[in-house]
């Protein structure tokens, strides 16, 4: 669903420059003694700004902007490409082992309590907290008393929705994190506890459960969250709690939902490649997403956590000239094998002839075939690899676009990047990297929801059926050979081939499927990780990823490495923020198991 650009742009802008704006918010200026001196501090706004609908709304809007990440980490993004993806076995790390070296020992499962990054991806969601439980202490108090009943539940129902999203990303990365709701003051957020998840997880069931009964089905500005994106997050939220019977409930409900006889709220696009297309933000498969925009004076509002993410050194003839981070891994690319269009799930895609040929350690200018056997069409979506075009800039060049390969492999990311097209309309070029996209980040999509209600329906239910059509609805829409890549002469760029499945022998073969599926079709967005973990499976996966990358010449990098259970399955407590609120002799925060 393309939408008119300008208002595209002038909606957004306007959020966003609300934002920016709101950013101080919650740093409320405290008063002196003396009435002259009550001057507030710079960037802040007193409480009787904050007293009014607009006012309330503006804040609100701040705790929206934290969605995208607020202390400028790449790590506070909302793609979780390091945390998510390379630590998923997605993707490398990429580039070089000196460019951003804080992310090696993180991609090798040797993550240290010191680490800064996650230090501010801990901040970064907190601070997201904190805004919005700012938005709901104003909506408790007399502030609130000139806004219109209806209005107010909404806004509410926004706050507990962004909350609850926060608090969904800390314990999914952290599991032991300290909770705390509008009715406790900043002064003692400190005596919160971090002893279990549970806390955590009532919260978010609330915050959703209130959201869902009290949003309208559709917001009249973009970005807005709506009552099927807070179902979908909640559903998400019982799946990953092992409560089948209510998401599978719910999920129904949200497919449903999206076959109103009055038109499809959601559906998935005919074209796989276009939901990551600036042009089409907004479209019928945006379930959840983060609003982007340029030109606003910060280019954090645009897609800054991926600036770094494009091919390397590609000059005009590539997207960003920089900087070569995010290579999807040979593993990665090696389970877009099929035979007879369907999937190896037995493993045997990284053994023999399966594994997809690439141009490792091949110059450029050197001669080079491409890979002849079947892949699934999704691939050359998802993978930047050598003769293949990429987008609307050229066929990639292989080596020349890769900083080095014996450090990361022989591939460039491919989603979300922008278009040659898109030079200078869709992209922010006021800082040092022609890499700032302006393209929305979609954080839950309609394919994402149809996955998860198959999940629910094996493990729950035992739905079979059921959720073979779901998988096979996902599929279809990839074997649509109008929208594959192709070459300059209007050829099939690869030889793409992709079948539906036609029954589950049981519920072990219906998991395998759901669980590869979910791989080919979401690789990159960040929901690998804490879907192995999940699953139960991350020590396996990721030992015999490990395995895997090094035999094919990263020996170097991940050489010895390997994922131990019972610690690398979330990450540690900032090590920054135990010596914030430990201190004397009692411990408000402990340190996660392993670390």
């Amino acid at each position: 669903m393309k939408i008119n650009n300008n208002m595209k742009f002038m909606k957004m802008k306007k959020m966003k420059t609300i934002s920016v704006a709101m950013l101080s918010l919650i740093c409320v200026s405290v008063a002196c003694t003396d009435e002259f001196l009550e001057i507030g501090a710079t960037g802040s706004l007193a409480e009787a700004q904050m007293s009014t609908q607009n006012g309330i709304d503006g804040v609100l809007i701040g705790a929206y902007s934290a969605l995208n990440g607020v202390f400028g980490s790449r790590f506070e993004g909302p793609n979780h490409w390091v945390t998510g993806s390379v630590t998923g076995g997605e993707a490398n790390k990429g580039t070089d082992p000196g460019d951003y070296s804080s992310i090696n020992p993180i991609q090798r499962y040797e993550n240290d309590p010191a680490a800064g990054d996650l230090n501010n991806l801990w901040r970064g969601r907190y601070e997201g907290i904190s805004r919005a439980n700012k938005v709901l202490a104003l909506l408790a108090g007399d502030a609130s008393s000139g806004v219109q009943a209806s209005i107010k539940t909404v806004m509410e129902g926004e706050a507990k929705m962004l909350r609850a999203h926060f608090y969904f990303d800390l314990v999914k990365h952290f599991k032991n994190i300290p909770v705390f709701d509008e009715t406790v003051s900043a002064g003692d957020v400190s005596t919160t506890k971090n002893t279990s998840d549970a806390a955590a997880w009532t919260l978010i069931e609330s915050d959703l459960n209130f959201a869902y009964s009290n949003l309208p089905e559709t917001q009249s500005q973009l970005g807005r969250v709506n009552k099927w994106a807070a179902a979908s997050l909640l559903a998400k939220a019982y799946l990953y709690q092992k409560k089948y019977s209510e998401a599978n409930t719910l999920f129904d409900a949200i497919i449903a939902n999206g076959k109103t006889p009055a038109g499809a709220k959601y559906a998935l696009l005919d074209n796989f490649a276009g939901i990551f297309n600036a042009e089409n933000d907004n479209h019928t498969e945006a379930v959840f997403d983060v609003e982007s925009s340029m030109n606003t004076g910060s280019t954090q509002n645009a897609n800054y956590f991926d600036d770094l993410n494009y091919p390397y050194n590609t000059g005009q003839d590539g997207p960003g000239n920089c900087c070569g981070f995010f290579q999807p891994s040979f593993q990665m690319a090696n389970k877009y094998r099929t035979v007879n269009g369907l999937p190896l799930l037995d493993g045997s895609h990284d053994v023999g002839v399966n594994q997809v040929k690439t141009d490792y350690n091949i110059e450029s200018g050197a001669a080079f075939v491409e890979d002849a056997g079947e892949l699934d069409p999704r691939i050359d979506h998802t993978i930047g690899r050598r003769g293949i075009p990429y987008l609307d800039w050229i066929e990639h060049p292989g080596k020349d676009w890769i900083r080095s390969q014996v450090y990361a492999g022989p591939y460039s990311p491919k989603k979300y990047i922008y278009y040659k097209s898109q030079e200078g309309t869709f992209t922010d070029a006021s800082s040092w990297t022609r890499g700032y996209a302006v393209m929305n980040y979609t954080i839950i999509r309609y394919a994402d929801v149809l996955l998860m209600a198959a999940e629910a329906k094996i493990l729950g239910s035992g739905d079979l059926a059921g959720a073979l059509d779901l998988i096979n609805q996902v599929r279809t829409r990839a074997a649509n050979s109008t929208y594959w890549v192709k070459n300059a002469d209007g050829t099939n760029a690869a030889n793409y081939k992709i079948s539906n499945y036609t029954a589950f022998a049981d519920a072990n073969a219906a998991i395998k499927a759901l669980q590869m599926e979910r791989t080919l079709e979401l690789s990159g967005e960040g929901h690998r990780f804490f879907d192995l973990v999940r699953w139960g499976t991350a020590k396996a996966e990721l030992d015999a990823y490990l395995k895997y990358e090094a035999s094919q010449g990263l020996v170097t990098k991940f050489g010895g490495a390997s994922f131990t259970s019972g610690k690398n399955e979330v990450y540690a407590i900032p090590q920054t923020q135990m010596d914030i609120v430990n201190g004397g002799d009692e411990i408000i925060y402990t340190q996660n198991a392993g670390y």
